[in-house]
């Protein structure tokens, strides 16, 4: 049982002393990053699907 309490305290201890945490204005630009990034990325896979459905589309109706 000191085993648990001890990994508890020194977790604590590391969160609180050792961790440095991000800025208010660092975290809205990280925001905004990963938001662009995954409307980019969606907008490619979309591209993708549609291009890959008119290849196919295409095949298909040839036979």
């Amino acid at each position: 049982m000191s085993k648990i309490k001890s990994y508890f305290q020194e977790s604590y201890h590391e969160l609180v002393e050792k961790t440095t945490w991000p800025t208010w204005k660092e975290l809205q630009k990280t925001a905004v990053l990963v938001a662009v990034s995954a409307v980019i990325i969606a907008l490619l896979i979309f591209a993708m699907d549609r291009a890959i459905s008119f290849v196919l589309g295409a095949f298909y109706d040839l036979f």
